[in-house]
């Protein structure tokens, strides 16, 4: 598919939306609407068995949801992924973590938009005082334990698809990593 014109139609601080212009392979036009979003950070805190994660109002859905710590640079700034681990981690929990390791590449919907994320698994973590953004100021964070975690997955409790494909990635590195 070439991409033969652009314009952007709407954009704030956090994102854009486009309207390209397209020519598919057998020469035919049509439209693409994308939303464009700067790449994200996601981190698996994990000390032992315990995973730690947010939960906040996801205003789209209109409910609140667990996940794990995860976000964007302000103003569709392209930050070092590492960097935006930390302190995605640090702004969300108040967490600090002495490793950081990156277990993958997510596309969050490669149908409609441009964003991609780097997940991130922490260990050896300090506690300390969170730095949440406005906005995130009816976050609320716990430990969960991995069995717990699955059984909110299950149960639907859990459904950010980004989280549960990070978790993959946590068990995929695990399974690496062991033998």
């Amino acid at each position: 598919m070439e991409q033969t014109s652009s314009r952007e139609v709407y954009a704030n601080p956090w994102m854009s939306v486009r309207e390209d212009g397209v020519r598919r392979p057998d020469g035919s036009e049509g439209i693409y609407g994308v939303v464009d979003k700067p790449s994200y950070a996601l981190v698996i805190p994990l000390d032992g068995d315990q995973l730690h994660l947010v939960e906040q109002y996801r205003y789209p859905l209109g409910i609140r949801r667990w996940e794990f710590p995860q976000g964007t640079a302000p103003d569709r700034l392209d930050v070092d992924p590492l960097e935006l681990a930390a302190r995605e981690l640090r702004e969300e929990t108040g967490l600090r973590a002495e490793n950081l390791v990156e277990l993958g590449l997510l596309d969050v919907a490669p149908g409609m938009s441009s964003q991609r994320g780097r997940v991130f698994l922490a260990t050896g973590l300090t506690v300390g005082q969170h730095e949440r953004e406005h906005e995130e100021q009816d976050m609320r964070a716990a430990w969960f334990s991995r069995a717990e975690f699955e059984k909110m997955v299950s149960a639907g409790e859990i459904t950010d698809a980004q989280s549960i494909a990070a978790y993959a990635l946590l068990l995929l590195h695990e399974r690496r990593t062991a033998g």
